[in-house]
């Protein structure tokens, strides 16, 4: 794998029904270094950013070298970013990270929290498994994606909000425990994305089941490339591991979720 810097054209930017932002990229040739689903692309966001913005990969298409990415605005970089115009240019750097391991032709439970849905659409479209995605979301009005979940999950796509408008009233983690106290032995593991909390507790609910659990952590990065110190987390060993170098995905065992 290649990590490149390109010049990549917009050649879709739609804002979701939950006023977040799917946007598809001309990848220059990006999409073909791709290794695995949960890498992502750290994106310049305008003249007056000093730093890019890291940004997980949806989905891609190496044979139509395309790279479909999916984000919330949270401050003047994505903000910049969700007023870009089709057919504008963006300098992109990637891609970056270690992915989520699956081997070929393996069941995985997708668990997804929020905004961190979206990378695991490319875990259910490029794995050969069958997969079942568990996706959590504040409300119904925050929901993305479920159609898109429903056909690439032949296992289903099970729902919690925490105000209980849409499937279970609850977190994600209760219905990850569901899933595997009835189908002992269908999943070759748990792979999560989320906020940190539900990651913890899905990682819980995976230990006591004794099924192996990857999760994808977010945090603020600087450099992108594991220079810098901006996206140390602590580890079980008492040190500290790179999220946007050594991650974002980790063995859940691995991370400190005491620290």
């Amino acid at each position: 794998m290649q990590i490149l810097e390109r010049q990549c054209k917009v050649l879709e930017l739609t804002q979701l029904g939950c006023g977040d932002w799917t946007m598809t990229l001309e990848s220059q040739g990006l999409a073909e270094q791709v290794a695995a689903p949960g890498q992502f692309l750290h994106l310049k966001c305008g003249p007056g950013q000093l730093l890019r913005r890291p940004i997980s990969i949806c989905n891609w298409s190496a044979r139509r070298d395309l790279i479909r990415l999916v984000f919330s605005v949270r401050g003047e970089g994505t903000a910049w970013l969700a007023q870009r115009q089709v057919g504008e240019s963006l300098d992109v750097l990637g891609p970056l990270g270690n992915g989520f391991s699956m081997e070929s032709g393996a069941s995985y439970l997708l668990v997804g929290g929020g905004i961190g849905t979206p990378p695991l659409l490319g875990c259910a479209v490029q794995g050969s498994g069958m997969c079942t995605a568990v996706l959590g979301f504040r409300s119904a009005r925050q929901a993305m994606l479920l159609e898109e979940f429903g056909q690439a999950c032949p296992g289903g796509v099970r729902l919690a909000t925490d105000d209980g408008s849409l499937g279970h009233h609850g977190f994600v983690d209760a219905l990850v425990a569901q899933e595997l106290e009835s189908h002992p032995g269908r999943y070759a593991g748990v792979l999560a994305c989320g906020p940190k909390p539900m990651l913890r507790a899905v990682a819980a609910v995976c230990a006591r089941y004794e099924v192996d659990c990857q999760v994808s952590l977010e945090e603020r990065m600087g450099c992108g490339v594991g220079a810098c110190l901006v996206c140390a987390c602590p580890t079980v060993d008492g040190g500290y591991a790179h999220v946007c170098k050594d991650g974002p995905v980790f063995p859940a065992q691995e991370v400190d979720w005491n620290a």
